[in-house]
């Protein structure tokens, strides 16, 4: 894997297919060729989520298309013919049994126009489907030839020793990759995960350098106002995970050293998530060229030491 990966989560549900195309195109070109999906990934589960969880009807999304992230990469690699030359990640939502997790990952890969992915990953712990149950149907997945590796993602340290433990007790192919969320707002991982995946030698991909933008400072914290078309008002539970007024603290300190150093807080931002060793690869969720550039940017950039303490206290 590269240092830099492709969040494909936006396809479909805040920049239509035309302008995927061209983000796709643009990674590739730059040399980024992880690119991460999921089941999940689509503007029509956007739109459901807010009317199950909020009650609110209506389409923000560029379309209502369910699964429009797989889709649309399936089509683009398709067309380019560059199937072997991309690391292909894509996650099953819930329901970890080995019936559903096969059928699932058969899904997933008809949407993708593919005959296996490289890496495939639980999207989120479910306390439904006992442990053995799960590492056994991922296991399944491996000897199928259908995955090359396997993993989770959002598994808190506990819930991932309990999964490598059920792998090893049983013979079975064990996790190999985890996804979480690390950025300067949400640097919990840190503390218990990240050196547990140092200790495993598992590869860590984190996601959200920007705290799904909210590091940027485009973000007040009246909830009514956020930008239209923006990650937050598309799913409106990122606001949960980031409005504190420890971040809203942070993000104006983030704001005054972009000034003073003269980098954009994006680039010191995720330049900050760069600097962690544990990390194997940053997920950038690009909607435009430039965030691609600015992430190349950042991982390239030098990051002297004292910028990274100053950082570093602000927690």
């Amino acid at each position: 894997m590269g240092r830099i990966g492709l969040g494909c989560a936006t396809f479909g549900r805040e920049i239509d297919e035309e302008t995927s195309f061209r983000i796709m195109d643009q990674a590739f070109e730059s040399g980024i060729t992880l690119f991460d999906t999921a089941e999940s990934y689509g503007g029509g589960h956007s739109r459901e989520y807010r009317r199950q969880y909020l009650g609110v009807d209506d389409q923000r999304e560029v379309s209502g298309e369910m699964h429009s992230s797989e889709k649309i990469i399936g089509k683009w690699l398709q067309s380019t013919g560059v199937r072997k030359e991309i690391v292909l990640l894509t996650k099953v939502f819930t329901n970890f049994t080995r019936a559903h997790v096969k059928e699932a990952l058969g899904a997933s890969l008809e949407r993708l126009r593919t005959d296996w992915v490289d890496v495939f990953m639980y999207h989120k712990f479910d306390a439904d489907t006992p442990v053995e149950e799960a590492v056994t149907a991922m296991d399944d997945a491996v000897k199928s030839g259908q995955v090359q590796a396997t993993g989770c993602s959002n598994y808190s340290a506990v819930q991932l020793s309990s999964a490598l433990e059920a792998a090893g007790s049983a013979g079975l192919n064990r996790f190999e990759v985890v996804q979480a969320n690390y950025n300067l707002a949400a640097p919990g991982i840190a503390l218990d995960l990240l050196p547990l995946c140092v200790r495993e030698n598992i590869g860590v991909i984190s996601y959200s350098p920007l705290g799904a933008g909210f590091l940027t400072g485009k973000y007040s914290p009246d909830r009514s106002e956020f930008p239209k078309g923006s990650r937050f008002d598309v799913v409106p539970g990122h606001a949960d995970v980031y409005f504190t007024e420890r971040n809203f603290r942070l993000v104006k300190l983030l704001a005054a050293m972009a000034s003073r150093v003269g980098i954009p807080a994006v680039q010191l931002a995720m330049g900050w998530v760069f600097q962690n060793p544990a990390v194997t690869t940053v997920l950038v969720g690009a909607r435009t060229v430039p965030h691609l550039d600015n992430a190349l940017i950042s991982q390239s950039m030098e990051f002297p030491p004292e910028w990274l303490a100053e950082m570093n206290s602000w927690a």
